[in-house]
């Protein structure tokens, strides 16, 4: 018989796939990331680990802007976090103020006229 194999064990069935994201246990989307990093063109070749460690970092400071956004709200007792909470966030820390600079200032304006309307 030409079609039958004798002596071969049925092949494995396949694992079934986990993302670079929960590998890594992040929520940011490494995927995306490298898809971001590759279209800018910021290099020629990119490390296996560069978007997770990117991600990562995004993650962390999202989380830290938003947990301090979190807790000025409170202050003002406010149960939502409103823009001008992520205002005060990061003019109040100046390494994020530097880096994010006017850019995010008018996001933010936007923001809050799209709010008032």
């Amino acid at each position: 018989m030409a079609g039958k194999k004798r002596g071969r064990k049925p092949s494995k069935p396949m694992k079934k796939a986990i993302s670079r994201s929960s590998r890594a246990e992040l929520q940011f989307p490494v995927s995306r990331v490298e898809r971001y990093l590759r279209e800018g063109g910021y290099a020629q070749r990119l490390s296996s680990t560069t978007p997770v460690f990117l991600a990562g970092v995004l993650e962390f400071l999202t989380a830290n802007i938003l947990d301090q956004a979190g807790k000025e709200a409170q202050d003002k007792r406010k149960k939502r976090i409103a823009p001008q909470h992520l205002e005060t966030v990061i003019e109040s820390i100046q390494q994020l103020h530097s880096l994010l600079g006017d850019g995010t200032k008018s996001l933010l304006d936007e923001m809050v006229h799209a709010k008032d309307k």
